[in-house]
């Protein structure tokens, strides 16, 4: 049963959205982006965690065609929640221990997130953290990668692409004197067939790299893109856990060229672009202002 509150925000929201720009525009992205902009439902974890299912009406009424799964795991309940509603969903996230973490137990095995995926006919699985400890030296990095090759053939040959979805640490160096990072350990070790890439620009900005150049050295190697932006004059910081909650901006409120982004993106062949807000105090209007700004 929808709760009648989050129903009339949403719906709130929406009529918000829709007064900012004619409502035949509603989801109309340019180019080859249109008609399938995402969501990372982590931007609404709080609500999606009590009321899923006004939570994802909220989002089709935002103007998204798709979400992205915090976690394929919840495949069977979410998948169908969200085509009950319109929305799409081609991508999702697994458990980052399975291939960052050697020594977890307890946790999903490989095959059950490859079997999830395919079962609900996924095209991405997305490969999401790394924790402190096991991202800390450059042979951990080359370990990780190498493993991360071996799933992404097992994922390949279920009809799935395996993404690895970056943070800011990969960017700092990881040896005195040298300028080696993790990133840079995996541009070299990915397999190009095996590893894409799910780019994030607000990560790779605050982590000191320019998300249009990126994406543009990183041609052919992109399958997926975070859209979320930076507030301006924000110190370039690897520790994702000393990130200030209102350095999280709405796409295009911040200091990333979102528009040159775009361009990019679809120029180098990356298949999705996925809205996502790590923290704001009002996560359902957030989401209506970054795509009535990327339909502008």
């Amino acid at each position: 049963m929808f709760d009648r509150r989050l129903l009339l925000q949403s719906t709130f929201t929406a009529a918000a959205f829709a007064a900012i720009r004619p409502a035949s525009s509603i989801g109309a992205i340019s180019g080859k982006f249109s008609g399938k902009m995402g969501l990372q439902l982590h931007t609404l974890r709080n609500q999606m965690a009590t009321k899923p299912a006004a939570t994802l009406k909220a989002v089709k009424d935002a103007g998204y065609a798709q979400v992205e799964l915090m976690e394929v795991n919840e495949a069977d309940t979410m998948v169908p929640l969200a085509k009950e509603f319109g929305l799409d969903v081609t991508s999702g996230f697994m458990n980052w221990e399975i291939l960052g973490n050697p020594n977890a137990k307890n946790i999903p095995t490989l095959q059950a997130a490859i079997d999830k995926a395919a079962k609900h006919k996924l095209k991405y699985l997305v490969f999401g953290y790394i924790g402190k400890g096991y991202r800390e030296t450059v042979d951990q990095y080359k370990a990780l990668a190498d493993r991360s090759n071996a799933a992404g053939e097992s994922c390949k040959a279920a009809g799935i692409q395996l993404c690895y979805h970056h943070h800011s640490f990969e960017f700092r160096p990881l040896e005195n004197g040298k300028q080696t990072t993790g990133f840079d350990v995996f541009i070299e070790r990915f397999s190009p067939e095996l590893m894409q890439f799910e780019i994030d620009v607000f990560w790779a900005a605050i982590g000191g790299r320019d998300p249009v150049e990126l994406l543009q050295k990183l041609k052919g190697r992109v399958a997926q893109v975070h859209l979320k932006d930076l507030l301006p004059g924000t110190e370039n910081i690897f520790d994702e856990g000393k990130v200030p909650k209102e350095a999280f901006k709405e796409v295009g409120s911040g200091s990333i060229n979102m528009a040159k982004v775009i361009e990019v993106a679809e120029s180098i062949g990356v298949d999705n672009c996925h809205v996502e807000q790590d923290q704001s105090p009002s996560p359902l209007d957030s989401i209506a202002t970054s795509i009535s700004y990327l339909a502008s």
